[in-house]
Order: C-alpha cells, then structure tokens, then sequence
C-alpha cells in the first residue's frame, strides 16, 4: 500500500508539474516583457523578507506531524483529533505572529532595497504578507492529507489553482501591466485553494469536526515541546543559510542581479520540483515505515531511495549545466546571462542540496530534532561571513560561494553520522565510501556528456534540442551500463515492471468489456 500510494502521489505530482512548468515559462517571458527584471529582483526579495517571517513556525508543524504517523497508522481517532486540535490553535497564533512581524518591518523596507525604481512598494510587500499569513488558517489539513499518504488530492487541488492563477495572471499582465493586480489575483486564488482543501478534508475524514474533551497526555505534549524547541534552531539556521541569498544579492550589489539570479534560479527550481514530487511524496510512506518495520526493512528501502536520490540529482546537475546559458540565450536573450563560475557553484550546491534527501528525510521522520539543533545556526555563522566577505570581492558569485562553504563544513558530515548511529547502527564510513564512488561516477558522466554534446554545431532552436536530447540519452545509458547489476536498480525496475504490468492488465480488461 506504501508503495501504491506513493506511485498515485508521484504521478500526480510529476503530470501537474509539467503543466506549471509550461505555464509558468510563458508566465516569466510575459513578466519580464511587461515589468522588467526589477520587479522580477522585488518578487525573489520579498520572498525572502516573508520567508524569515515564517521562521515563527519554527517547525512546530514539523513536530505535530511526526507525532501523528503513529495514530494514523493505528488509526486512533481521538489521539489524532486531539493533535490536529492543538495544531489548528499553534497555527492560528502563528498567523498572527507573522501578521504583526510584516507590519512592523514595513518602514525599513527601503533598507534592503538598492538602485530600484520600483513604485508603491509597500502596497506590494502588503499583499506579499497576506499571500503568506492566508494559509496558515488551512495549514493543518493539508498536512494530515499527506501524513495520510494522500498528498495527490492536494497536488491535484494545488495544481488546477496555480494553472487558473497562472492563466488569469498572464491576462492582467498582458494587457494591463499592473502588477499589484497581479498580485491581488495570487491573494484570492491562495485563499479559495485553502478553504476548498480545507472542506474536502472534513468530507473525506468527518471525525475531524467531532469535539474532543480529552487533553493531550504528558508523554506526547513534552515530545512536542522538545521537538519544538530543537526545530526552532534548525529553521533558523536554514534561512540564514537558504534564504539570505537574494537580500544580501540586493543589499551589496542591485535588484536587478537579484532579477538575474531569479532565472537561473527559476530553472533550478523547475528540476527541484520534478524530484521534490517524487522524494516529498514518498517523504511519508517512509515516516509509515519507520513507524512500523524493521530496521533492516528500513535500510534496504533507504539505500534504494539514495540511488534514486543521485540519479535524479546527478541527472539534473548535468542537464542544467549545459543547457542553461543556450536555453537563457534564446529565451530571453544574451543580456540576462551571468557567468560560468556561478553556474558551477549553483549546480554544485543543487546537487549536494538533493543528495542529503534521502539521509535527511530518514533523519526526520525517525524524529532526530535535538541532536542537531545547533548545526544550521554553526551553518549559518559560516555562510554569512563568507558570503559578505566574498561578495565585495567577486560579486555575486562570492554570495553562493559562501553558501557552498558552508553546507560543506556542516551538514555534509553531521547528518549522515547522526542518522547511521541513531537509527541504522551502522558505521557512517560507508554512506562516504557510497557518496565518493557516485559523485565520482557523475563527475565522469557530466564529463563525457558536455565533451559529446560540444559536436552539437547548431545554433538556435534546433542545436538546443540537440543539445537536450545528447544530455536526455547519455547520462541515462551510462548509468544504466554501470548500475543494472546492482539490488537498488533492480527494486526499482521491479517497482516499474509492477506498474506497467497493471496497466497493461487493465488495458486489456477495459477491452474485454467493450467488447
């Protein structure tokens, strides 16, 4: 059922992201067409700005979900009323927090904004903070959705919401260039997605509106608390290591870099989201099995789920790497390119960044909070020194450089030693011995892949589909070649021989009754 469930999840998630994907490229061209590349630096800083905001969830999500795998699992009603009781009231006050932290930020707004000519700023940032504070009141439901392995009802939802919001947004951009309209038909769209996941919900598990007198027992309540406390610090740390990026681009540099930046990470983003819809919708059949299986069962899943992890990421790394500065040149021209090395650096955080899910997502769902709860703020220290040092000397891509500096002096070795002694009791030498040999073995691919792809003469449309189908086949063969022996590749093709095997039965099922 596990891997059932996250099959419908994945294939929900991939099919409506390559919709969004499509939208969202005619959604940029007409914005930067319209607008301009500072509005596009505006979005990706006040994104930021609210993502720091958003620190006063501090994770207490995170922790309220870990405690539900349990009930859910065993299907204890009044234990999970009692859990989504306490996490509709932490979400509500958390609503209000990030309300009144937006608004008291408002008057040093112009503190993080550099050579811009962008006009009713705060009007903006005013709808920016409703886009934000808005969901929270529904958080809560969407997250019991996917503890319940049922995440493609809120990727279908979602889905349908961003290609309506996408549409109607390329309308008002088209022919009114308004940007705060725009922003307003984001607000309202935000809002009626929440309230309609919200009612199915209630549809789907009617319990949930039934009034529990019962408290939280001690023994949870305190679990919760610790937990709390430990994610506060990591969220923390991760902003400041993830989301400080384009406020220090716009601070030391422009808004206009942070509009160039915004592209390349747009694209980024796009490969991200296809492997986020595959390993995020898997993220809870794990937390099912952690919460049930053996610790072998549990290991032998994970290493199938890190080979994965580096297909993908590998995948990904070397695509982007090549095709990017062609794809950028002919979409919106020469002008928005930004140098090799940074492109390096970007690919090489991507692929690091992808490379710790499967270690990561085990890490959490085991629920290992405390152990680490001051490595990203260690982090953090590292990436804002470096990344400010950096940028006064080498620009921009002294700001990335940082960050690369930083996940590499931390995360990179503490994670995977907490996960291998906590809860595989195994020596973490072989997660580092398996890193090397696939990093080495997508250096060699990326390698082999840019040499091939350089006979690709044209220029234009027709070279860059060349380029893409050199950079589609040869990664994919090779790792085939070198891999098909092994047991990770050999569970997944059996996953995929079950899933074509089924359709292929109810293909001719569906024959037999029209017949």
């Amino acid at each position: 059922m596990r891997v059932k469930n996250s099959i419908i999840n994945i294939s929900a998630g991939l099919g409506s992201q390559i919709i969004i994907t499509s939208l969202s490229f005619i959604s940029r061209t007409v914005f930067i067409n319209s607008l301009g590349v500072e509005y596009l630096g505006i979005n990706g800083l006040f994104t930021n700005i609210l993502a720091m905001l958003s620190l006063a969830e501090a994770g207490i999500g995170s922790s309220i979900v870990y405690s539900l795998y349990k009930p859910v699992a065993e299907n204890d009603q009044e234990k999970i009323n009692i859990l989504m009781r306490l996490y509709r009231k932490a979400y509500l006050v958390i609503a209000l927090i990030v309300l009144l932290l937006g608004l008291s930020l408002m008057p040093f707004l112009g503190y993080f904004i550099k050579d811009s000519n962008v006009e009713h700023v705060h009007w903006i940032y005013l709808i920016f903070l409703l886009n934000t504070v808005a969901p929270y009141l529904y958080m809560h439901k969407n997250s019991f959705l996917s503890v319940c392995q049922k995440g493609y009802i809120v990727t279908g939802i979602y889905s349908i919401s961003s290609i309506v919001s996408i549409c109607l947004k390329i309308g008002v951009l088209q022919f009114t260039k308004n940007y705060i309209l725009y922003l307003i038909i984001d607000s309202i769209i935000t809002i009626t997605t929440s309230i309609i996941l919200a009612i199915i919900v209630n549809k789907m598990y009617p319990f949930l509106r039934e009034k529990v007198a019962s408290k939280l027992d001690i023994e949870t309540k305190d679990k919760i608390v610790k937990n709390v406390k430990a994610i506060v610090l990591q969220n923390i740390g991760n902003y400041l290591v993830l989301g400080t990026d384009n406020i220090i681009i716009s601070s030391f540099i422009s808004v206009a870099a942070v509009g160039l930046y915004s592209n390349y990470n747009m694209l980024i983003d796009i490969c991200r989201n296809f492997t986020y819809q595959i390993f995020n919708n898997t993220y809870h059949s794990v937390g099912n099995l952690v919460a049930k299986e053996s610790l072998d069962k549990v290991y032998s899943v994970y290493k199938v789920y890190n080979f994965l992890n580096f297909w993908l990421y590998s995948f990904c790394s070397i695509f982007l790497c090549i095709i990017m500065d062609p794809f950028i040149t002919l979409w919106i021209g020469s002008k928005f390119l930004m140098s090799k090395g940074v492109l390096f650096i970007l690919m090489i955080i991507f692929y690091e960044r992808g490379m710790r899910n499967a270690i990561t997502t085990v890490k959490t769902t085991a629920g290992i909070f405390q152990e680490d709860r001051y490595a990203p703020l260690y982090q953090a220290a590292v990436n804002l020194i470096f990344s400010i040092i950096f940028v006064r000397y080498i620009g921009i891509a002294g700001v990335f450089l940082g960050t690369l500096i930083s996940v590499l002096a931390v995360p990179f070795w503490f994670t995977p030693y907490l996960v291998y002694k906590k809860v595989f009791k195994k020596a973490v030498t072989s997660y580092y011995i398996r890193y090397m040999y696939y990093a080495t073995v997508g250096l060699g691919t990326y390698f082999i892949t840019s040499f091939l792809s350089n006979f690709v003469l044209l220029n234009g449309l027709w070279g860059l589909i060349l380029k893409g189908i050199v950079c589609l086949i040869v990664p994919n063969l090779i790792y085939v070649c070198i891999f098909h022996k092994t047991n990770e590749f050999q569970y997944l093709c059996g996953i995929l021989k079950n899933i074509v095997g089924k359709l292929l039965r109810r293909k001719e099922l569906n024959k037999e009754i029209t017949y």
